[in-house]
């Protein structure tokens, strides 16, 4: 077996490509999703490396076309989690066994090959399963989820290398172990990256993985198990159910191999899993490593010095870009009084102009939200707001699922800074602005901090740097991610590690070393090259 002390390959951030009139990108992804629309997929789940189908078929559609059928998935149950989790842990002592350089090498190879002959085709999955336009698609299943797999490999490699003190007579070592156990993932509907990036880092450390993607995003999940095996990973590290949420967990959270729980999702999930798993904590042979990043209303904060344009953009971009179907989407804003006539002028202009359809037409800018439940929950807020005296909806507000789950970009100007769309999470394209006196910044500031459970994004504009350091400081505890004169959204690996606390999560930083060590469990090692003889002291001799 080689021995050595290796350097991986110097990761840089992914260019994410311009899908410009022509260029060859556009072309690849214009040909990948005609190839997709012309086939329907059987998904089986993926169980020890070997196709899984249980005869139970699931319908796929876009949600921008919900009349289209994509193809279907084998739905899964208890019994299948149960596989999942054997397999897990027979493949365990193996994995973690294997030289890290191999491990490495796997997922370096993965993100080699979304940048390469994968990209169209894990782009047009996002795409049409998750209504992504392409540049949103871009950014998220290829650049941040080789980004992920990248820098994760150099992360590993700057772990290992923190090692303690020793002296002449002693060799001190730390050893960063695997958990002693399989490690739960569920994964998000909204985020490629994070629906790769969430079994694969804990696996990278050694760790072998129960993975339950977002029933609405399988149709890009099983393309991302298909680079996973075509990088070369054994089977039984990674193992994809498609199991209901409460199959899964009555399963998963019983068991006494649990070692961690790795998930995004809703905060409520959340709450309830953890709840959950500190019920069972007698059963476990270990205490479980929970890791979550959770929900969001996060918000932009104007200061009477900043720059109208560059608010508007923010919170155009921000706002609506997706759907509003970020974690770190812009969901609720503070305008002060002396900016808001042009502010708003020029915010009604810019929603003006946005298209609105499908993703396979590149002109839109905006598509449709995930599924039916999210679009009764949205709409709702909206009807809501139309009848209430202290809101107004100032732009949008009209919606249809006639062809697709579709909802304009909404905007309700509010009366009341605590009304119920500037506290509640919505996740769709739905912006509330509060209108403040432009002489009661720090009183907004405090009124921000206490409107929402959250603390995930935010972001403030102003051209006075006395109040960008007063709002950074005042503002320490509302978001994990805080920006200065930018929008609270797209946050990159390496550059801005992402996540937030309060109700919005544990903040463990995906996209960072932080997020790596918790999948470790590290072992100090001491040897003594020169081991006593006599039990004695010298402190013992008289004079």
């Amino acid at each position: 077996m080689p021995k050595g002390i290796f350097q991986v390959p110097s990761p840089k951030n992914c260019p994410v490509k311009s899908y410009a009139p022509g260029s060859p990108e556009k072309t690849a992804l214009k040909a990948a999703l005609k190839a997709a629309k012309n086939k329907e997929v059987d998904i089986p789940m993926v169980i020890n490396g070997k196709n899984v189908r249980t005869g139970n078929l699931k319908s796929l559609h876009p949600p921008h076309e919900i009349k289209h059928t994509l193809g279907h998935y084998h739905h899964g149950d208890g019994k299948h989690v149960e596989a999942a989790i054997q397999a897990a842990l027979k493949a365990k002592e193996g994995w973690e066994a294997m030289p890290w350089e191999h491990r490495a090498a796997i997922f370096l190879k993965a993100a080699e090959l979304i940048d390469g002959p994968y990209r169209a085709k894990l782009n047009a999955a996002t795409m049409l399963g998750q209504s992504k336009t392409a540049y949103q698609a871009e950014i998220d299943s290829a650049c941040e989820l080789i980004d992920f797999l990248r820098f994760n490999v150099h992360y590993m490699t700057q772990m290992y290398a923190i090692q303690p003190a020793s002296t002449s007579a002693i060799w001190n070592r730390t050893e960063y172990r695997a958990l002693e156990g399989f490690v739960l993932a569920i994964t998000p509907f909204n985020f490629t990256a994070i629906a790769g990036n969430l079994p694969a880092c804990p696996a990278m450390m050694g760790n072998t993985i129960v993975w339950k993607p977002s029933n609405t995003q399988i149709y890009s999940a099983a393309v991302i198990m298909e680079i996973f095996k075509e990088a070369g990973l054994p089977p039984g590290v990674i193992n994809m159910v498609f199991a209901d949420g409460p199959a899964t967990g009555k399963v998963a959270f019983a068991h006494p191999d649990l070692a961690g729980l790795h998930f995004t999702g809703s905060t409520k999930t959340f709450q309830f899993m953890w709840k959950t798993i500190g019920e069972n904590i007698s059963k476990y042979r270990s205490y479980p490593r929970i890791v979550g990043e959770t929900g969001g209303k996060d918000y932009v904060l104007a200061h009477s010095s900043a720059d109208p344009d560059q608010v508007v953009t923010a919170l155009v971009r921000g706002a609506f870009e997706y759907q509003g179907q970020k974690c770190s989407a812009a969901s609720r804003a503070y305008i002060p009084s002396n900016l808001w006539k042009s502010i708003k002028k020029k915010m009604l202009k810019e929603l003006e102009s946005i298209k609105m359809g499908t993703v396979e037409d590149f002109r839109n800018f905006v598509s449709a939200v995930i599924d039916e439940k999210s679009y009764d929950n949205i709409t709702a807020y909206i009807s809501k707001a139309k009848r209430d005296k202290s809101a107004t909806i100032i732009a949008g507000g009209n919606y249809s699922k006639k062809e697709g789950y579709f909802i304009e970009p909404t905007v309700i100007e509010v009366k009341d800074p605590m009304y119920r769309t500037m506290c509640e999470e919505i996740f769709g394209p739905v912006l509330s602005i509060y209108v403040y006196d432009s002489k009661k910044f720090d009183q907004t500031c405090d009124i921000l901090g206490n409107t929402s459970p959250y603390a995930l994004t935010g972001a403030i504009f102003a051209k006075d740097r006395t109040v960008i350091a007063q709002a950074t400081e005042k503002l320490r505890h509302t978001a994990g991610n805080f920006y200065i004169n930018d929008k609270p959204t797209g946050a990159v690996v390496n550059q801005q590690p992402f996540g937030g606390g309060r109700g919005s999560g544990t903040n463990d930083k995906a996209g960072s070393m932080w997020n790596l060590i918790r999948w470790t469990s590290p072992r100090s090692i001491k040897e003594n090259l020169v081991p006593p003889t006599d039990y004695r002291y010298e402190f013992l001799n008289e004079e």
